[in-house]
């Protein structure tokens, strides 16, 4: 029979009058369409499609890459940026702080978490990718067990003394065994059971879920059960969050409610970062500022090749926090720092402990200063600086870079002007060791209130200049220098256009400073008794008239009076 097949419209139907055929497209009555330009409302529309789709790849990183690793704190930071330069920075700091050797090109921490990635992929998946298994999480972040014991065909099972004994039957089933996982604990078991029999496993705190004559009636009993000591509908009002037949069999600690409670919770946090707490903070892109630090470098050339580069740290006692015993306060801050290449390659790590004790009742000493000497290379170098403070807690960090500055051998130079609170001689057993020791000097500098260049002295205080200078020509006949040393110090006026006014000049030959032409050391204190509350600009500039044509150096400084 010849079957026809006749589409009528529902207009048809209704009116019993035939739809019209519809018009041709080349029929003088159609009309073009024309394009509308897209309202405000519509283009940041668009715009945030657009973005949406660009965060993608870093969403994917953030999620499924690294979200079984990544700690709380680094989720909550990434997702507080705002570009991609910021995001990619992020991600660099984040493997560079699981690099266990961050001193090479490779970190075998990142090679090593994708591998177990492609491998959960493989080896894990069922219905959804493996890395989202339970079995794929696991092995990506403690990657492979000592010890496997698979059933992955279920079957006979003869049930360990813990778990009742006596014979059942079970679904499939593995049984991971880690000899040590940082942070858990030791002879760590994790037992998967696919119940659903689709390949999907899953962790589970409950030995009994395996059991796949769990919900049988008088099958797969265990030995209680079988002696009458137990009933297996008693199985199911145990109140430790297992099915287990065991009775009234004490259970070994392993098998404790709490014991399994907490493993279970630990092993699905993130594994631990392997640096310590301090260095972890300064490499990573995430900054606190509950602890106030001021920083202030300064250099002293040894050769051409190495710089003494001086590191300063003052932390304002008001931000400390004092524990009070037997009658005296105790503060206590630890301080880790790192100079590292540009490109965060470590290059001379430093740490250290700050303590300050006094009597509870005596008037704390305002500021707490700590300093840090290290021979480096010149170069451009990157320093962060992490404290925390112990009692408290609190942390507060530091980055900056520095350009540690080379010494021209054929060229009068000088090392950083020092402007100091402490400026004295120390005995000869001492000369070059300790905090604050420059040489047979101690020079402790003195940071300012607000911006650590810019000291604040009383008018009680005297203030310390300490200052070397490097290559003086010397006479072929006596083999001295023959230059000067010229200090002027200016009081600056309230306004851009108020004029200066000079209130200290000084003059002194170099031949009859201490060193040789080499490294000639100016250091002096200033009574401040006579200055007025303001701002000063000190200007130190040395010459040397045996060079042809003459060579000056100048350094300056500027500081306050109150």
């Amino acid at each position: 029979m010849r079957q026809v097949l006749v589409y009528i419209t529902l207009g048809t139907v209704l009116s019993g009058q035939q739809t019209p055929p519809p018009q041709s497209s080349t029929s003088s009555s159609s009309k073009e369409t024309i394009a509308k330009p897209k309202t405000e409302k519509q283009k940041k529309r668009d715009e945030a499609k657009l973005k949406k789709e660009l965060e993608t790849p870093y969403k994917r990183w953030l999620n499924e890459e690294v979200g079984y690793i990544i700690s709380d704190e680094e989720r909550k930071v990434f997702k507080t940026l705002q570009t991609d330069d910021e995001r990619q920075t992020f991600i660099e700091n984040f493997w560079l702080r699981r690099d266990p050797t961050p001193d090479t090109e490779e970190n075998e921490y990142r090679e090593e978490h994708y591998r177990r990635i492609a491998y959960a992929n493989d080896r894990f998946a069922s219905g959804i990718p493996g890395w989202k298994t339970d079995r794929g999480r696991i092995y990506i972040e403690y990657g492979p067990p000592d010890e496997i014991d698979s059933h992955p065909s279920g079957g006979t099972y003869e049930r360990p003394y813990e778990e009742g004994g006596g014979s059942t039957s079970t679904y499939p089933f593995e049984q991971w065994r880690y000899r040590y996982i940082e942070g858990i604990g030791t002879n760590i078991i994790l037992e998967f059971v696919d119940t659903t029999m689709s390949g999907e496993y899953r962790l589970t705190m409950d030995p009994s879920e395996k059991d796949a004559l769990l919900y049988v009636p008088g099958a797969g009993l265990t030995m209680a059960e079988q002696m009458g000591l137990s009933d297996k509908t008693a199985r199911f009002t145990r109140t430790d969050g297992t099915h287990l037949g065991t009775g009234s069999m004490p259970l070994p600690e392993s098998m404790n409610e709490f014991t399994r409670i907490e493993q279970y919770a630990k092993i699905f946090n993130p594994p631990a970062i392997k640096y310590k707490d301090l260095e972890a903070v300064v490499t990573s892109s995430i900054k606190y500022n509950l602890l106030p630090l001021k920083v202030l470098v300064d250099y002293i050339p040894l050769t051409g090749a190495s710089v003494l580069t001086s590191i300063t740290i003052q932390f304002d006692t008001k931000d400390m926090q004092f524990k009070d015993k037997d009658n005296s306060s105790t503060a206590t801050i630890n301080i880790y720092g790192r100079m590292s290449t540009m490109s965060r390659r470590p290059l001379a790590p430093f740490e250290d402990l700050v303590s300050v004790t006094q009597p509870t009742e005596m008037q704390q000493n305002p500021h707490q200063i700590y300093q840090k000497i290290l021979p480096l290379q010149p170069g451009r170098y990157r320093l962060n600086i992490v404290a925390q403070d112990v009692v408290g807690g609190n942390k507060g960090t530091y980055e900056t870079a520095i350009d540690v500055p080379r010494m021209d051998e054929d060229t009068l130079t000088a090392s950083s002007l020092i402007l100091a609170d402490k400026l004295e001689k120390v005995p000869t057993k001492s000369i070059g060791t300790g905090m604050f020791v420059l040489g047979g000097s101690k020079v402790r500098p003195k940071l300012g209130l607000t911006d650590p260049l810019v000291p604040t002295f009383s008018r009680a205080e005297k203030l310390g200049i300490y200052i070397e200078f490097y290559n003086f020509e010397t006479d072929d006949t006596n083999h001295k220098p023959d230059g000067a040393i010229d200090y002027e110090i200016v009081k600056l006026g309230a306004g851009p256009n108020d004029p200066v006014q000079k209130v200290y000049e000084y003059t002194e030959a170099v031949k009859d400073m201490q060193g040789a032409a080499s490294r000639v050391v100016a250091e002096h204190l200033l009574p401040l008794g006579e200055l007025e509350t303001g701002q000063y600009k000190l200007t130190i500039k040395a010459t040397d008239k045996l060079r042809s044509p003459v060579q000056t150096v100048t350094r300056t400084a500027s500081f306050t009076v109150n």
